[in-house]
């Protein structure tokens, strides 16, 4: 049956206004789904980086491994909760070395292979660093160690990279310090094991420049605190002031041993006044100087140290005590950070290698850290601290 011309234009005008309806509809859903995958598209690029820790968690250095991840933690947070690095979060993992070299190398190798992390970070140890290098993990995996304290100074190494000065800055400091108060016979304490005569070889050239004769050179044994002989050697010699190249533990049993044995007390930047405090009584630790490659911790003297106190100030229960090593670690944490920032959407290992050489001076006010191709000591700041009679830092 044929429809009258009006109802017959009134069902063709209904089904295209159907027709153009749900072609709209459809425009519409594409145009939403669209806007929803740029939405979404920074979200779908993003990782987790994973950095790995393998330091001395329990053992005589236990509290510097973990100040020095704690300092790392700090930032991460921070970071995390504001969003990420163009999206990507950081995720720290840690396995205890007990300050052992074989077990650096196991637990890095394992970490490897279980975490897959995209970085290395905040290794302690100079037989560590030396026995990881050895290995070949970090040229194997291609995977960048940044942050690590040795007492030695060492060679330049393939994806080594420190974000502190280098043990020669602080001889430097130190022998040019000795030599405007008028000192001149100095004496050097430091660890025995790999680089002990680079070390010495660096501290006569030290002294030389400075016009001052180092008459004394005295060691203990790796990974110990056997300081009576070095104490013994140091007290017939009589130098007027004593360069401590040794870890916190080994440090702290010299002055208890040494006392008051005449010379004035330096110790390099690896010495932590917090394990000297719970160790020494104020009268033994007063007046001695510690060399420090990082910013004040405990006061807001520039935009980094501000940065650093708010962190503290936002973290409920903190592991250990602020702490220069904790300030370190949170110094590489950004330099991280940074790295990974300015690789875009696809940070990898070769693209934080990479990323690193390029990185000529980061500046995070008030201290800075830079790399070239050819150079991955990362900064030259030292300055010299002095422990008063209560046991604390002043400048």
């Amino acid at each position: 049956m044929m429809c009258s011309e009006p109802a017959c234009n009134k069902q063709v005008f209904q089904k295209q206004s159907e027709e153009m309806s749900l072609k709209l509809m459809k425009q519409i859903f594409s145009a939403g789904a669209l806007a929803l995958a740029a939405l979404a598209a920074p979200a779908a690029h993003a990782v987790q980086v994973v950095v790995g820790e393998v330091c001395p968690l329990s053992g005589l250095e236990a509290n510097q491994g973990r100040a020095y991840g704690a300092g790392m933690q700090l930032y991460f947070d921070t970071v995390n909760k504001a969003g990420g690095a163009n999206g990507h979060t950081f995720s720290l993992v840690r396995k205890d070395d007990r300050g052992l070299p074989e077990e650096t190398v196991a637990a890095t190798r394992k970490m490897m292979t279980e975490e897959k992390p995209m970085v290395l970070a905040g290794f302690f140890g100079n037989s560590n660093i030396e026995d990881l290098v050895a290995s070949g993990v970090l040229e194997k995996e291609k995977i960048p160690l940044i942050g690590y304290r040795v007492t030695q100074i060492r060679p330049e190494t393939p994806y080594l990279y420190t974000v502190r000065a280098g043990l020669q800055d602080e001889l430097d400091k130190f022998t040019e310090h000795i030599a405007t108060v008028g000192i001149k016979r100095i004496g050097l304490f430091y660890e025995d094991g790999p680089g002990a005569a680079a070390l010495i070889t660096a501290a006569e050239a030290a002294a030389k420049k400075a016009n001052l004769t180092l008459v004394a050179k005295a060691s203990y044994p790796a990974r110990t605190v056997q300081v009576a002989k070095a104490v013994e050697t140091m007290t017939k010699s009589a130098p007027q002031a004593i360069f401590m190249v040794a870890t916190g533990a080994a440090a702290a049993g010299f002055i208890e041993n040494y006392g008051r044995g005449g010379a004035q007390l330096f110790a390099h930047s690896g010495v932590d006044i917090e394990q000297l405090t719970k160790r020494l009584a104020e009268e033994q630790m007063q007046g001695v100087s510690i060399a420090q490659v990082t910013p004040n911790p405990y006061k807001i003297s520039n935009k980094l140290s501000k940065e650093f106190q708010d962190a503290v100030a936002a973290k409920k229960d903190l592991e250990v005590p602020v702490s220069y090593a904790m300030m370190e670690g949170f110094i590489t944490a950004k330099v991280i950070v940074e790295a990974v920032r300015r690789q875009g959407t696809k940070p990898s290992r070769e693209g934080t290698v990479s990323a690193l050489a390029a990185m000529d001076r980061f500046d995070m006010g008030g201290y800075s850290v830079g790399y070239k191709p050819n150079s991955r000591m990362g900064s030259k700041f030292v300055e010299l601290s002095i422990i008063s009679g209560t046991g604390k830092i002043r400048q």
